[in-house]
Parts: structure tokens; C-alpha cells; sequence
């Protein structure tokens, strides 16, 4: 018994749960032999289940009109533990060539009777079956090993017919006696048991009654006279009675066609406590291997986060008795986890928790075909007239559904359909990957796209140059998610997924001016590699730009600079770990540029012009920073810069400067003060002059 109560259950709130299940597996029973056997029900008690509470003792007695049980039965079920009655009922009927179909009972009487001892000290089980004419009382207690059987002698509690279950709870567990934990019990669990299931419960309703208030009244100067008038007041009479707890037909048994939107609506709000109303809802029955039935909803606001394993979204149920809200990823993948809905089994055990669920092949097959009608119901929205459904939709959980790319390879072909992304011709507006197929030009082959971190840097980006000129679109990837969404789905109805920022790209131009092109400067290319040396893996001649004169691309396997710049910020400021990543990249020239017409020329005649030299160093570390990579020395460039822009501002400002100044000599005034001048002396001329 101890294996059985402690891990058998997870939760002991479930004990109610498998009792009341009990009782609806008895009334079942009896309204299914009551057929063949009219004589069963001739007492003509009508089919319920009650439960009564005595908080103040710690006591639940739980009361049905259903099949009992004669003693044989009682040492048969409850004699032995995990011994089931209904389950010998159920073969039997499977045997019985006359019985058709089963009755749907629920649970398997014995395991979900020993429940009752996760929160009883000692259970009482009194009983009479139609087939006996004497009521028995079965006892047992938790710490024992056995078990009593007498006759019921008290004329107080003999029954015309059922079972009465009275748990003495433990002192830890007295809290379940009260009536508002018991209904509530009833509500979560048992909602949609099939037979009314009534509770004892406190009431009450106001009435008036009068009351004497006794008023002063002055008589005279000093005298005063007190006077009794009468007066209603309100107030509150409390009594106990019988008050129904559940409703007896789920909404998701009933036909889909008879359900309004509106009830399918007021359903999802009472369910999962939410006041606006769900985006999408689909109603749906799987038969054939595993059979089940279904609710599921697309709420209108997002509440989980992307990370959140855990949610209670998915309400489980086997054959309407509630089982359990708590998964995590047994009944959907995690970037389904915003999905809401109920979903009723005819084929699980109830009486086993979530952990061996988990292990359950029936659950995998259902997950399945909830994964796949949960995409269906998404894929509605989409297609809806009302684009902004689907922008309400996306804004919410665009970022799960790319998490679905990474995690879900089964389901690409689902998931493709649904992404959104701007593009370079979409004006600022997201457009799905079908879209993006129909606009493709004839010739064009591949979807391009670029990864950037703002939809500016992606605009003028110039990757795009050559692409731009030939009217393809390209989509922008600038979520830190969508370039590791596009690089696991690989292709999109054929059209391979290409990065516009690698090596290797084919824009289908090849001719033979081109290659004449590549041999007239394939010295110039040679000559940038060996000044920048292993900071690139080659230098080529780009057929991507038209405008810009040099362009930064990674490598065909490595990152892209996008993806460089994310991992980066994740690396802690440990970067040792990615270098195995950070690929060399190829520097691409443009030859109809001139900066390379001018560096092509001085490679030819003075390939060692220390100024050539280092405009091929800024040339490379500009194009790093317009390709989306980050220099390795920014000051060093910074200084480079600076000291180019001090060399052309000297060169044209100082060639402007000497003319003026001569002019400025030439204009100024003569001055108007005397001008000294040196008196030589006679008696100084040279005697030789004289002769």
C-alpha cells in the first residue's frame, strides 16, 4: 500500500478525484445492466454522487446510487489492492458476444480506491448491492496490513441502493474537510463527470424582520418620554442544503456544427481565467489508433515567454475527469507552449501522474496530431481576409515559431508557410516566403536574403548593389532569431536559402568580358593579398557592386557578419571559443570603380608607393565596417583616416593659400616713415684709391 499511495500519486489532491471516479465507473455500470435488468433500478433513486464534509472532526463522506457491492465483491476489490471490478466488467463485456460497444467507465476500482489513504488515517466503506438484501461494511486503516467485514445494522445508515465512503483524514490533511475545498476539487477535477454531483454546502438569503428601537420624545420643559417604534432590518438566514457542483456535458463532446463561436469563446474565458477573446479555435475528434477529443485556442495576447518550459496551458482529461495541467513538451513541442486548449482521452490510465505519461506511446501519437492540427488552426489565421489577425498573431509569437525551425525539423514544411520577414521590395511590410516565391523573377533561382541588425543597415547594405540593379528582392533578416530560422530550413519549395554576404555568389552574369576583366586585374589582386597578408582568405573581382569599391564577404561555412556580432555579445569577452568559427574572409574589388583603377594603376607602375600601400589598409578596414564587421584596431584606422584627410586638406587648401599671400604683398601701403641710411666718412677711403 505504501508503494501504491506515495508513488502511484504525485499529488494528493487527486484522491477526490479517483473516488468520485469510482462512483461515476458504479452508476455507469448499474445504468448499463438497468437495460437488460429493469428490476436494478426499481427502488427508483435517480443517479448522483454526493459529498458531505464535517470540518470540524475531519471527516468526507462521499455518497453514489450507484451498481454497490455484494461482500464477495468488497473482498474481491478492495481485499486486494490495484484489483479492479471494473475492468473485469469491461473484459467481460468485450467477450460477450451481445455487448457491442463498452460503457465508457472511467477508472479501475482498487488502485483509485487506495487513493482515499494519501489523506485518511481510516476509511469506511458501507454498501449494498440490488443482488444482496444485506449492507456491508468494509474497514481498513492506513498503518494496517488488514482489513474488516461486517453487516450494517444501524437502521440510520442502511442504503436503498450504492456505496458511502467515510474518510477520517489525517490531523496534516483536516484542511480538505472544508466545503469550499471540497467544491472546488469537484470543480477543477470532476467538472465534467458524466452524473450530477451534488455538495453540502452553507447558504443563505436575506428577509426582513422588525425590530423595537426605542426613541426619546420631549413631554415637557424638563421631562422626556421614551417611546418604542418599529423597524424593518435586513438580515442574513443561513441554512445548509445540496447544491450542484459540475456540469455534466463538455462542451467538447457536443457537435461542432451546434457550438456557436460565442460558446467556444465564453468557454476558453471561464477555462483559462482570460477576458478577451482568443484569436483562433479549433474543434476537433482524431479516431483511429488513438482516439481523442479536442479544443485548442490561439490567445490574443501573449503570456508565456519564449523560455518558459513550464506552462499550464494543455488540459488534460481522460474520459472527462480532469488529469493534469502540467507538462513539459509531452503534449506540445515549447515553441507550441502559447497554444491553450482540453484534450479528453478515452485510451490513458487515469490513475498514474504526469512522470509515466511521460513514457506513454499513446501521449506520443496524440502530441502528433495535436502538433499538426495546431498548425492547421494557425495557418487559418493567416489565410484570414483580415490581415491584421496574422500582425497580431506574429507580433505575439513570430520569435516561437522560429524557435520551431531550430527544434522541429519533422515540421518545416509546416512552419515555412508561417514566417514573415521585410524585404528590400515589401515598403516596410512583412511578407511571407510564398509571397516572396510568386514575385521571383523567371531567371532568378535562389531566395536571397542578408542578416543585419537594423532594417537601415540592411537597406543600404552593399551587398544589395548588383541585386538591386536586377530587380531581386531580398529579405531582410534583422531579428537576432531569423538567420539561424533560415540556415535550418535550408530550402523553401525548392529555392534554396542564399546569404548575399558569402563567398561564392551566383548571379548568373558569367561571360567572357568578365573573365577578360578578372585576367586584367588578377596582378592587382595579387598584389592587395600580399599586403593584407592572412587577414583574407583571397581577393577577387566581385560580381555584386556596382557603386561601392571594395566589399568584405565571409566565407562560404563560417559566419556572416551578422552572426559574428551576436556571438560575439554571448561570448562572456571569451573569444578564444570562436575563432574556430570566425572564418577568413574574401576581400571582392570593384574594377569599374576609381579607387581600384587608380590602385590597379599604381600596382603596375610602383607597386611598393608607400601611399598605395596604405590606401589598400584603409580601403579594407572601411570595407570591414561597411560589409558589418568589426575592425580589430579602430583607433589605428581612425589615425589613418585623419592623417589621408590632413594630407588632401593641405593639397588643395595650401595650393589656394601661396597665391594669396603674394597678392597680399603686392597690395599692402608704402610706409610713410624715413628710411635710414649709412654715412661713410671720407678719411676711410682706401689711400689706394687716391693714387
Amino acid at each position: 500500500m505504501d508503494l501504491i499511495v506515495h508513488s502511484l500519486y504525485s499529488n494528493k489532491e487527486v484522491f477526490l478525484r479517483e473516488l468520485v471516479s469510482n462512483a461515476s465507473d458504479a452508476l455507469d455500470k448499474l445504468r448499463y445492466l438497468s437495460v437488460t435488468d429493469p428490476d436494478l433500478i426499481k427502488d427508483g433513486a435517480g443517479l448522483d454522487i454526493r459529498i458531505q464534509t464535517d470540518k470540524e472532526n475531519g471527516i468526507i463522506t462521499i455518497t453514489d446510487t450507484g451498481i454497490g457491492m455484494t461482500r464477495q465483491e468488497l473482498v474481491d476489490s478492495l481485499g486486494t489492492i490495484a484489483s479492479s471490478g471494473t475492468a473485469k466488467f469491461l473484459k467481460a463485456l468485450k467477450e460477450s458476444q451481445e455487448a457491442g460497444v463498452d460503457s465508457n467507465l472511467i477508472g479501475q476500482f482498487g488502485v483509485g480506491f487506495y487513493s482515499a489513504f494519501l489523506v485518511s488515517d481510516k476509511v469506511a466503506v458501507s454498501t449494498k448491492s440490488p443482488k444482496s438484501d444485506k449492507q456491508y461494511v468494509w474497514e481498513g486503516e492506513a498503518e494496517s496490513s488488514s482489513y474488516t467485514i461486517r453487516e450494517e445494522t444501524d437502521p440510520e445508515k442502511l442504503l436503498p441502493r450504492g456505496t458511502r465512503l467515510t474518510l477520517y483524514l489525517k490531523r496534516e490533511d483536516k484542511g480538505f474537510a472544508h466545503p469550499e475545498k471540497i467544491q472546488k476539487l469537484v470543480k477543477n477535477y470532476s467538472q465534467f463527470v458524466s452524473f450530477p454531483i451534488y455538495t453540502w454546502q452553507e447558504k443563505g438569503y436575506t428577509k426582513e424582520v422588525e425590530v423595537d428601537e426605542p426613541v426619546e420624545a420631549k413631554k415637557g420643559d424638563d421631562e422626556t418620554k421614551t417611546e418604542v417604534k418599529k423597524k424593518t432590518k435586513t438580515v442574513v438566514e443561513k441554512y445548509w442544503d445540496w447544491e450542484l457542483t459540475n456540469e455534466t456535458q463538455p462542451i467538447w463532446l457536443r457537435n461542432p456544427r451546434e457550438v456557436s463561436t460565442e460558446e467556444y469563446n465564453e468557454f476558453y474565458k471561464k477555462t483559462f481565467n482570460e477576458y478577451m477573446d482568443p484569436l483562433a479555435s479549433s474543434h476537433f475528434t482524431t479516431e483511429g489508433e488513438v482516439e481523442f477529443r479536442s479544443i485548442l485556442y490561439v490567445p490574443a495576447t501573449k503570456k508565456e515567454d519564449i523560455t518558459d518550459r513550464k506552462t499550464k496551458n494543455i488540459r488534460l482529461y481522460v474520459k472527462r475527469v480532469f488529469i493534469s495541467d502540467d507538462f513539459d513538451g509531452e503534449l506540445f513541442p515549447r515553441y507550441l507552449s502559447f497554444v491553450r486548449g482540453v484534450v479528453d482521452s478515452n485510451d490513458l490510465p487515469l490513475n498514474v501522474s504526469r512522470e509515466i505519461l511521460q513514457e506513454s506511446r499513446i501521449v506520443r501519437i496524440m502530441r502528433k496530431r495535436l502538433v499538426r492540427k495546431a498548425f492547421d488552426m494557425i495557418l487559418g489565421i493567416s489565410c484570414s481576409e483580415n490581415r491584421d489577425d496574422y500582425e497580431r498573431f506574429w507580433e505575439n509569437y513570430g520569435k516561437f515559431l522560429k524557435l520551431g525551425c531550430m527544434e522541429d525539423k519533422e515540421n518545416h514544411k509546416r512552419i515555412a508557410p508561417l514566417l514573415r520577414f521585410f524585404s528590400s521590395q515589401s515598403n516596410e511590410e512583412l511578407i511571407s516566403l510564398d509571397e516572396y516565391v510568386e514575385n521571383m523573377k523567371p531567371e532568378q533561382k535562389d531566395i536571397y536574403y542578408i542578416a543585419a541588425d537594423s532594417l537601415s543597415s540592411a537597406k543600404h547594405a552593399p551587398f544589395l548593389e548588383k541585386l538591386n540593379e536586377k530587380e531581386y528582392e531580398v529579405l531582410f533578416l534583422v531579428d537576432p532569431m531569423d538567420e539561424v530560422s533560415v540556415t535550418n530550413l535550408n530550402s523553401y519549395k525548392d529555392k534554396r536559402f542564399v546569404d548575399i554576404s558569402k563567398e561564392d555568389l551566383d548571379l548568373g552574369d558569367k561571360n567572357e568580358e568578365k573573365e577578360e576583366i578578372k585576367q586584367e586585374y588578377s596582378q592587382t589582386c595579387d598584389w592587395i593579398k600580399k599586403r593584407l597578408g592572412d587577414k583574407v582568405a583571397r581577393v577577387d573581382i566581385s560580381n555584386r557592386l556596382s557603386s561601392s569599391p571594395c566589399v568584405l564577404v565571409a566565407a562560404k561555412f563560417g559566419w556572416s557578419a551578422n552572426m559574428e556580432r551576436l556571438m560575439r555579445a554571448q561570448s562572456m569577452g571569451d573569444m578564444s571559443s570562436l575563432d574556430f568559427m570566425r572564418s577568413r574572409k574574401v576581400f571582392e574589388i570593384n574594377p569599374e570603380h576609381e579607387i581600384i583603377k587608380g590602385l590597379n594603376a599604381a600596382c603596375r607602375t610602383n607597386p611598393d608607393d608607400p601611399e598605395a600601400l596604405k590606401a589598400v589598409d584603409i580601403l579594407f578596414e572601411t570595407s570591414m565596417i561597411s560589409s558589418g564587421f568589426t575592425p580589430d584596431n579602430p583607433a589605428e584606422l581612425s589615425g589613418k583616416i585623419y592623417e589621408m584627410m590632413s594630407t588632401a586638406m593641405a593639397s588643395k587648401w595650401a595650393s589656394h593659400a601661396q597665391p594669396a599671400e603674394m597678392n597680399l604683398q603686392r597690395d599692402s601701403p608704402v610706409s610713410s616713415e624715413p628710411i635710414e641710411a649709412e654715412v661713410i666718412e671720407p678719411e676711410m677711403v682706401d689711400e689706394n684709391q687716391k693714387k
